[in-house]
């Protein structure tokens, strides 16, 4: 089979979809000799072996990027003689021949679960494309089962074409030490991490809040670090680390490389993600496989990542949390206890096991 990847994340974003297009490619170039792979990109890099690369740019032109996106692409997928197309952004593939069968992963169902989140362009386009790109494609593939029931929840017609399959870790991720790295970033104290994007879905005000009671509470020296890009709709935030009264003790990190990531997950205190509402939840995988206790919310997918390894809070109570991380900070047992069940519970995922689950859904689509 000609098996091909619309892969523009790898190039035109840096925060989940982008590492999960670059980790599934990764994996199943390792794993998969059989067939033929074809990665469609705006950028040439040629990082995956044995993978076909086609560069088609992307122009700030106006009308471009529609064009591109529903006449270039489908030509060139078409001349390729392709028998699958995934998409990995959920936002096509269009105008493709009958006989291409067609993928699409859907990440989670924010747009429809809390539109407020989203920007209103965004909200409008998803919801008026999405219906019609489901129902053209052959196999939809999420990122767990609570994404697939939210999934089926808006379009019980998709209920016979959707399988679940979870996400790996990046095997980079394990525990690793490195005090320069802290010092660069003017980590002088234990610290409380958060990663990912600075918006209002990941709940960071609410951390914020935890954090500042944490402190009134224990007077621990504590720093708080938040690594990852600003969002949409992020001002909040910014106004909640202006008015915490520990200000100087929040560090904005931005964006971190990959290779430095483990290290600030490694030597943190504790790890916590807020989320109001995750399709997976990558960043407590990797602080598990780091060997950093966990703090994480109690619903949507993270309960089928954290398993049993985890401390589990209530979204919307800031005591529940703030209750958690003194719990954490205060007792280096439970600390110990959470870090030794969070390297079980992250053995347990891989990305050779999603690809695997991957090869099964295209051998179904070929018979």
């Amino acid at each position: 089979m000609r098996i091909a990847f619309l892969a523009d994340p790898l190039d035109r974003q840096y925060a989940g979809i982008h590492s999960y297009t670059k980790e599934i490619l990764n994996a199943l170039s390792k794993l998969d000799k059989k067939n033929e792979y074809i990665v469609i990109r705006s950028e040439s890099k040629n990082e995956f072996e044995g993978m076909e690369e086609i560069v088609v740019p992307y122009s700030s032109f106006p009308g471009y990027r529609f064009w591109r996106l529903f006449f270039q692409l489908p030509k060139i997928l078409a001349k390729k003689g392709v028998d699958i197309v995934i998409e990995p952004a959920h936002f096509g593939p269009f105008n493709l021949p009958k006989k291409i069968k067609r993928v699409t992963v859907i990440h989670d169902m924010t747009v429809f679960l809390y539109p407020e989140y989203h920007v209103f362009s965004s909200q409008y386009l998803q919801r008026k494309i999405l219906p019609s790109i489901l129902k053209n494609s052959d196999q939809i593939i999420t990122n767990s089962k609570n994404t697939t029931k939210d999934l089926i929840n808006y379009f019980p017609f998709v209920k016979n074409k959707t399988t679940s399959i979870l996400l790996g870790k990046d095997e980079s991720f394990k525990p690793q030490i490195d005090r320069d790295v802290l010092i660069n970033n003017k980590i002088n104290q234990p610290y409380i991490l958060y990663v990912g994007t600075l918006e209002p879905r990941k709940n960071v005000s609410s951390l914020i809040e935890a954090f500042n009671v944490f402190k009134q509470q224990t007077g621990k020296p504590h720093q708080l670090v938040l690594i990852g890009k600003k969002g949409w709709k992020s001002k909040g935030i910014f106004e909640a680390i202006h008015q915490s009264p520990f200000v100087k003790d929040i560090i904005l990190a931005g964006y971190v490389p990959k290779k430095e990531l483990p290290i600030f997950y490694s030597m943190a205190e504790i790890f916590v993600y807020p989320s109001v509402y995750e399709g997976f939840g990558l960043p407590i995988l990797e602080a598990m496989a780091c060997g950093t206790p966990v703090i994480t919310s109690g619903i949507s997918s993270l309960p089928e990542v954290g398993g049993s390894a985890v401390l589990y809070s209530n979204p919307n109570s800031v005591t529940e949390l703030s209750q958690h991380i003194i719990t954490l900070c205060s007792d280096s047992d439970i600390r110990k206890k959470y870090s030794q069940l969070g390297l079980n519970q992250s053995a347990q995922f891989s990305w050779k096991k999603t690809a695997i689950e991957y090869v099964k859904i295209f051998e179904a689509l070929n018979l």
